[in-house]
């Protein structure tokens, strides 16, 4: 009869063992929110950039692009997309309704500010932008260049995300690295329509910010056939900050003496 007791009691601790494992409490861990949110291939481009983690904490993020007539600073409040951009002569501000332009001197804006004031983070901020809501993954045609071929991800959004839901970008990677090389994008601000022809961005020269790989030299492309041709120009971004600290939000705010744009 002891016997039968004690087999009991050994029977009744490893039913208690093995229910403590499957009850485990997973949420302390640190896992990876690319595991089963993002494709592969895509997961595979922000992992060799430092990974979406390390992205999800970061709050702002701040460059310059060196510009003939002077540095243009970007800051960015990385959770509710506000911005503000310092140039020589003018400002550009979106406090997250409305987009504000205060020209400096008397010298004119040219171009259009509400589709100016995020167009540079949009870029530089790749490929992590691409990891927003409302968006479309798909497989592309690589592109090859040079003799070397570069895998393709199609980005497209759903109906109603963003001011222009017709835009549509390819990411192009280093199939042995995972590292962004080109993005191709094309333009529906102004037409409403959507478009044919893709525009060219080579990405060269990493820097390491906060653990996060970001480009230095945005080169564009000229273009035939949608596929680039010879490189245009470069943009050089300098003074590249991230913070996980919150920016300022009075910065972004609509100030006296200023233009909202309609």
């Amino acid at each position: 009869m002891k016997n039968i007791f004690l087999l009991l009691a050994i029977i009744t601790l490893v039913s208690c063992k093995n229910n403590t494992k499957e009850t485990q409490n997973y949420s302390e861990e640190e896992l990876d929110i690319t595991t089963s949110i993002y494709p592969e291939n895509i997961s595979k481009v922000f992992k060799a950039h430092g990974g979406l983690d390390a992205w999800s904490k970061m709050q702002s993020l701040v460059f310059a692009v060196q510009k003939p007539d002077g540095d243009e600073i970007t800051t960015t409040d990385l959770k509710n997309r506000k911005a503000l951009i310092e140039m020589p002569k003018h400002t550009i501000g979106f406090d997250g309704k409305v987009v504000w332009l205060h020209s400096k001197d008397t010298a004119t804006f040219k171009g259009n500010p509400k589709f100016y004031y995020n167009l540079m983070f949009y870029f530089y901020a790749m490929p992590f932008i691409l990891s927003d809501d409302g968006i479309v993954y798909e497989e592309s045609k690589p592109l090859l260049f040079e003799g070397k071929s570069y895998p393709g991800i199609k980005i497209s959004y759903e109906t109603g995300i963003g001011e222009s839901p017709d835009d549509e970008y390819v990411l192009y990677y280093d199939a042995d690295t995972n590292q962004m090389e080109w993005l191709s994008y094309t333009v529906t601000y102004f037409s409403k329509e959507k478009a044919k022809e893709f525009h060219f961005i080579k990405y060269s020269n990493w820097q390491i910010v906060e653990g996060l790989l970001l480009p230095q030299t945005l080169t564009w492309y000229d273009y035939k056939n949608n596929l680039p041709t010879t490189k245009r120009n470069d943009l050089q971004f300098v003074n590249v900050k991230l913070s996980s600290d919150k920016p300022n939000q009075e910065i972004f705010e609509v100030r006296e003496g200023v233009e909202v744009i309609e």
